[in-house]
């Protein structure tokens, strides 16, 4: 059924967060968008792709340093994925619609659709937050990990605290090779429908994923002397970097002790607006970490992320003092772990909880 959140926010907490906010960004004369620290981001993060790919294919290093070049190059690609691709893909990098378009295809060029991507994550997750069976970001590897009390019990997950943590290693290397495919051809997304794509979209999932087949399969295995079996391991190393950096960054932002997993009544509406909603079932993480920012490219920062999606992420930790402020002040919940270790700490006894109920 649809899913309606109560339009009225009684507590007066999003109106009001939303004036302070515009008001900071309109009192310090700034720009929403990217600004000088984002654009050097863009460029290192950018710019590292094409030199550590070239030091991989080209260069005539040993087993072990190339072993460790592939880790590198797989974090980087998920750091493209937050730090730029993210912003363009939810039009908060630039004011200007062709720049966030041309950069939403650096999702394309680290194999993922960012066509499909602005359906599952922008339309559905950013709308249906936690919500089971309508949030397919809580649907990570069906029948093997449970995080929410309607999926279905199965002894094995007793140990999926123990094994999660190398599916999560598995995401980067699904979404290239069958993930996009899947949720492209779907009827459905969750409950939202998944139809009527634009031809041109069928086109570029194709040749963007040739694209990818020919930069990182095809030129590697001509290129460079090594046989079918070493290049698989290197294959499976960089997307195992690539993954675990994903899956952990995503998990920690819904997935932890303080965060709530509400469902609909039988007419398939929501208890809270849809503000509240958010402030409920998201957490953030490592809050006073300048490293943390930098990399995560402001997905710690998930609460300000949900409330001010088109916002760049380099202005997070600065309107993050204003969420949290304003959040107290109407008895609404903000929650956040600490540190990285703290949030992942969290994640792991989540993971506990919803296993134990299928001993």
């Amino acid at each position: 059924m649809k899913l309606k959140f109560d339009k009225k926010d009684t507590s007066g907490f999003y109106a009001e967060v939303r004036k302070e906010v515009a008001d900071y960004f309109e009192s310090n004369r700034i720009s929403r968008n990217a600004n000088a620290t984002m654009v050097l981001k863009t460029i290192l993060f950018l710019g590292s792709l094409p030199v550590l790919y070239c030091l991989i294919v080209f260069g005539d290093f040993g087993v072990a340093a190339t072993l460790g070049l592939t880790v590198l190059i797989g974090m980087c690609q998920a750091f493209i994925g937050f730090n730029v691709s993210h912003d363009a893909m939810h039009g908060s990098y630039s004011a200007n619609r062709t720049v966030n378009k041309i950069l939403s295809h650096t999702f394309d060029l680290v194999g993922a659709s960012n066509y499909v991507w602005r359906a599952t994550h922008n339309t559905v997750h950013h709308t249906y937050t936690n919500i089971p069976g309508h949030d397919e970001d809580l649907d990570i590897a069906p029948g093997m990990v449970r995080l929410s009390r309607l999926e279905e019990r199965k002894p094995i997950m007793k140990y999926q605290h123990l094994y999660a943590f190398f599916l999560y290693g598995l995401a980067s290397l699904s979404w290239v090779l069958r993930k996009d495919y899947v949720k492209f051809f779907q009827p459905k997304i969750g409950q939202t429908e998944n139809t009527n794509h634009p031809k041109v979209e069928y086109f570029k999932l194709f040749i963007f994923k040739a694209l990818y087949y020919a930069l990182f399969i095809v030129i590697p295995l001509l290129v460079m002397d090594i046989t079918w079996w070493q290049f698989l391991i290197g294959f499976l190393v960089m997307h195992l970097a690539e993954g675990l950096v994903l899956g952990l960054v995503f998990q920690l932002a819904h997935t932890v002790e303080q965060t709530e997993y509400p469902e609909p009544d039988s007419q398939g509406s929501m208890e809270e607006a849809w503000a509240i909603h958010q402030m409920h079932t998201t957490a953030n993480f490592s809050r006073d970490s300048p490293i943390a920012a930098f990399l995560c490219g402001g997905l710690n920062f998930q609460i300000e992320h949900h409330l001010f999606v088109k916002v760049c992420h380099v202005h997070y930790p600065a309107i993050s003092k204003i969420v949290k402020r304003v959040a107290h002040k109407h008895g609404v919940p903000y929650h956040e772990n600490r540190t990285f270790f703290d949030a992942l700490s969290s994640h792991y006894r989540t993971l506990k909880k919803f296993g134990a109920a299928s001993a």
